[in-house]
């Protein structure tokens, strides 16, 4: 049988290195699959418990009104992520307009938000207002304070707390993944440890959790271990590659019926939100989910340690324990990066043909080039890789449907910036 290295002109050197590699971390493999496990077990008990059916695949269209399908979603939702409530919507458009909304709902003039991972993700400094926009959070009067993570990536407990005590702060915003920043993902150990020590100083502050990149990545989520909301997209790791559209918030009851109503308009509630025939593919998809990030993680884990191998500057090691989906290979130069990405790129299974370059993406401050060759536009959970024009021109990666397609893309687009 021909070999799939050869299907693909992977250099003899290349797939040597390979199964190296992957020998290297069958152990952490094992440890991966035994999470997936345990989390498919708690979402199949929930679907039990609902319990889901056939009649929740139904299509609502206009206003929604008795689709009962959305209604078991979100009771699914809130189950797994030990919530209260959950608002799971296809009219959410990407993460952050999810987040954006969730942050819209709760806070009010006056309000002060404090961030305590450090500075959020690109596209939420737009809404934020830290880079100028008429209708970020700033300029509607929400006041906006920030807490770097030490140089450890640990929280700043003694400041955070101190700040507390000094200032009436409304909501702490964490974001549990890097974005484009080089930090290690925050665990759900830290995330629980800083919560409870927030609630020695404020009961009462709102703790808010950007989930996005992290869930099923570990055995619990944000709002089992104190959290009152957390948020994600339906297009990354709870879509489970199936969803088409939409993002999820899970969390307090009364901060999601503050949502909806910025979701919608005021008045409107949960019984509205047309689900346009996607219930199954949200459902179904978050049934797969466990597994496909079990994949995305392990071809994480496997490109981590094939490019240290070749003496590339990874960041998470292939060693490290992991809370998201992403991994950071240092380039420290510019065409290597860009080689890497339309390697990725061209070893995708959708618009394979297509290659990326740099440009003005909106939302973000520098070019950013982008290898999205996905069944879902925009869908992060299926292999892509994109990275800011800037030092230390750092490929951010994330996804896998399969381990084995990403698998085959990594080694592809690794050939590619090699020149083999």
């Amino acid at each position: 049988m021909e070999s799939a290295y050869r299907l693909f002109n992977i250099s003899p050197k290349l797939e040597e290195i390979s199964r190296k590699s992957e020998e290297e971390v069958k152990d952490i493999f094992k440890q991966i699959e035994e999470t997936a496990l345990y989390n498919q077990a708690r979402v199949l008990k929930a679907f039990q418990n609902v319990p889901i059916g056939q009649v929740h695949f139904s299509k609502t269209t206009g206003y929604g009104h008795g689709d009962v399908g959305r209604e078991a979603i979100e009771k699914v939702y809130a189950e797994v992520f030990g919530a209260q409530d959950a608002l799971v919507r296809v009219q959410f458009v990407s993460g952050t307009h999810t987040i954006a909304t969730a942050l819209k709902g709760i806070l009010r003039y006056g309000d002060e938000m404090l961030a305590i991972s450090g500075m959020p993700y690109d596209t939420l400094c737009t809404v934020i207002g830290l880079e100028e926009n008429k209708n970020s959070l700033i300029n509607q009067g929400i006041k906006y304070s920030q807490i770097d993570l030490d140089e450890n990536d640990n929280f700043k407990m003694e400041e955070i707390k101190e700040y507390l005590k000094n200032h009436k702060v409304k909501l702490v915003h964490i974001q549990r993944s890097r974005g484009y920043a080089v930090r290690k993902a925050l665990l759900i150990s830290q995330i629980e440890e800083v919560i409870k020590e927030i609630r020695t100083v404020d009961k009462d502050v709102i703790i808010f959790v950007d989930n996005c990149y992290g869930e099923f990545t570990e055995e619990k989520e944000p709002t089992a271990v104190g959290a009152d909301i957390c948020c994600g997209s339906l297009i990354k790791n709870a879509g489970g590659g199936l969803c088409e559209m939409g993002g999820y918030v899970c969390g307090r009851k009364d901060l999601i019926e503050d949502i909806v109503q910025e979701l919608y308009c005021p008045g409107l509630g949960k019984e509205n939100g047309a689900t346009l025939g996607q219930n199954q593919n949200i459902i179904q998809g978050f049934f797969m989910a466990p597994t496909v990030v079990a994949s995305a993680l392990k071809a994480m884990v496997f490109a981590a340690k094939l490019l240290e191998n070749l003496g590339l500057d990874v960041f998470p090691k292939a060693e490290d324990k992991r809370s998201d989906i992403v991994q950071i290979i240092n380039f420290h130069d510019k065409e290597k990066l860009i080689k890497f990405i339309q390697g990725i790129q061209y070893a995708s299974a959708v618009d394979s043909n297509v290659v990326p370059m740099p440009w003005n993406m909106p939302g973000y401050a520098d070019e950013v080039i982008m290898a999205a060759g996905t069944f879902m536009e925009g869908a992060s959970i299926e292999l892509s890789a994109d990275s800011p024009m800037r030092e230390p021109y750092a490929a951010y990666m994330q996804g896998g449907l399969s381990y084995e397609s990403a698998k085959l893309a990594i080694l592809i687009a690794t050939n590619k910036m090699l020149g083999e």
